[in-house]
């Protein structure tokens, strides 16, 4: 377990589920997560995964994030990819209860994210992406010292328009 200010990251447990799909499902939340059209979430989606990261023998991670005051399950963070060549690590993360947004719980849970990256598995780079009509997170990514590396233009379709992709990086030296 790894503990931040508000919130710590541990592994998932096959309880967590049920909320997980219930929480992904949301319409609020699926439209920051996926470029894709939206589709249901179902739990046997959830328990394939669930099953696929069981065991590190790939060097993914995947962190559950609770709050540090009461457990309470509020979404979750990883590794989505590692290039080793290159020392790089794509991330990802979402807060799927509503009610946390704008709280800095995703701050936290993501600067815990990146210490453990750039402490414990000594990468040198994480790079995520972010739509940018998700604000709040793009707000937090720069925060936590991440910077735009370059733009996707008119990537995404939501709602009846289309967005920019951001691409963004932190190197280890520039913390």
């Amino acid at each position: 377990m790894l503990d931040g200010k508000k919130v710590r990251l541990r592994a998932y447990h096959k309880e967590d589920l049920e909320t997980v799909v219930t929480l992904i499902n949301d319409p609020d939340v699926k439209k920051l997560l996926t470029p894709g059209i939206p589709f249901p979430y179902t739990l046997e989606d959830e328990n394939k995964w669930y099953e696929s990261i069981s065991g590190n023998s790939t060097g993914l991670y995947n962190f559950a994030i609770e709050t540090l005051e009461d457990s309470v399950y509020l979404g979750g963070c990883g590794i989505n990819s590692i290039d080793w060549k290159n020392s790089v690590a794509v991330i990802g993360i979402f807060i799927g209860r509503k009610d946390y947004w704008g709280k800095g719980f995703g701050t936290d849970a993501m600067e815990v994210l990146i210490d453990f990256i750039f402490d414990q598995m000594n990468i040198r780079k994480i790079r995520l992406n972010v739509f940018e009509f998700n604000v709040r997170a793009y707000k937090s990514y720069l925060k936590c010292g991440f910077k735009v590396e370059g733009t996707l233009k008119a990537e995404i379709f939501r709602d009846g328009r289309y967005y920019d992709e951001y691409i963004m990086g932190l190197f280890r030296d520039d913390r």
